[in-house]
């Protein structure tokens, strides 16, 4: 466990420092996140701080190989790393001068693409996985990049959803996924104190791309490499949800779907007057939730495996509806009593 600590600390020392080099040479690049239709926040705020997270996250990777944590499957590890590198590359464009949204797919499909057939032939899957695998990771990238929308949120999914892996790496015997894991939790836990101090900066494009496909390529590398699938998907359920509800409602009211928009789960619990970290914390103590329930499923009898199912149900839904609920309860008209004579 020596060596995991180590790791731990050197990762988050990184993101911890880093951003005092690359803050400067953001401004001086003028990466700069001007508010729109989908951002909760309503000032020009410094973005790109992503690119402080992305080099821990390469330092945490390169010192899992010297502290010789990662003694098997070195190259799984190796292509997940380039998964992330690439993806945050296409993020740092982005940031920098913007891309159209058909450039984007393809790219983000391309590394979906590459990414997965080196896993498949490494892992000796089917490639019939290969175009769910792709299509996975381009998607997750997106969904990352749609609920970084207030402060707080994308560093503590990291941390959860890295502290999952990492778990998950331990109880299967993967310790190339409990690097991993460690690697991602420390970088977006590094990443906080910049996010919700007083002078906060914001991730940008290429911090919420590295934080999608840090989260997809363990995910699909675990998958491929035989970790249970409750392990894999359980840190990802409540975003995907958020997401695909949102798509769904959006579409049902005859709106743009693809169009900005700031009508996630998450945003709307601010409308009803939740502050930032109050919003960010539901959805981690819902995800949090859902992955203690995938966690037991994945090795309990089967009564107990349909408890755990319809618990994370239960606590999607109610995740959910959660902004209605709240709504209806702080307008619900007061019942005057008249006292009886």
């Amino acid at each position: 466990m020596m060596p995991l600590a180590i790791l731990a600390g050197i990762t988050l020392l990184a993101s911890l420092l880093l951003p005092f080099a690359v803050k400067p040479w953001l401004v001086r690049m003028g990466v700069v996140d001007i508010p729109s239709a989908r951002s909760s926040h309503h000032k020009a705020t410094i973005r790109g701080m992503g690119m402080a997270a992305a080099l821990a996250t390469a330092v945490g990777y390169l010192a899992a190989v010297l502290l010789n944590l990662v003694t098997v499957d070195r190259s799984v590890f190796a292509v997940v790393l380039g998964i992330i590198a690439a993806s945050a590359a296409v993020g740092w464009i982005e940031d920098l001068r913007g891309l159209s949204i058909g450039a984007r797919a393809a790219a983000q499909l391309g590394i979906g693409a590459a990414g997965s057939a080196a896993l498949i032939v490494l892992t000796s899957q089917s490639f019939w996985w290969l175009p769910l695998a792709a299509v996975a990771i381009a998607a997750y990238v997106n969904i990352a990049n749609f609920m970084d929308g207030i402060n707080g949120i994308s560093g503590l999914h990291g941390v959860t959803a890295g502290g999952a892996y990492a778990l998950a790496g331990m109880l299967a015997g993967q310790p190339w996924l409990t690097a991993g894991g460690t690697v991602l939790a420390m970088a977006f836990l590094g990443f906080l104190p910049w996010n919700l101090g007083r002078g906060s900066v914001f991730l940008g494009d290429v911090g919420s791309y590295l934080l999608g496909a840090s989260i997809a390529a363990l995910a699909v590398a675990g998958f491929l490499s035989g970790v249970y699938v409750e392990y894999v998907l359980s840190p990802i359920l409540v975003y995907a949800a958020d997401t695909g509800y949102t798509l769904l409602r959006r579409i049902k009211a005859g709106e743009r779907w693809y169009a900005s928009h700031r009508e996630h789960v998450y945003q709307r619990l601010t409308d009803v007057g939740f502050s930032h970290l109050q919003a960010a914390a539901v959805v981690t103590v819902c995800t949090i939730a859902v992955i203690v329930l995938g966690f037991v499923a994945a090795t309990a009898p089967l009564p107990v495996v349909a408890l755990c199912v319809a618990g994370s149900l239960l606590v999607l839904g109610l995740y959910l509806v959660s902004p209605d609920l709240i709504r209806r309860f702080r307008h619900r008209p007061k019942v005057t009593r008249i006292p009886v004579a």
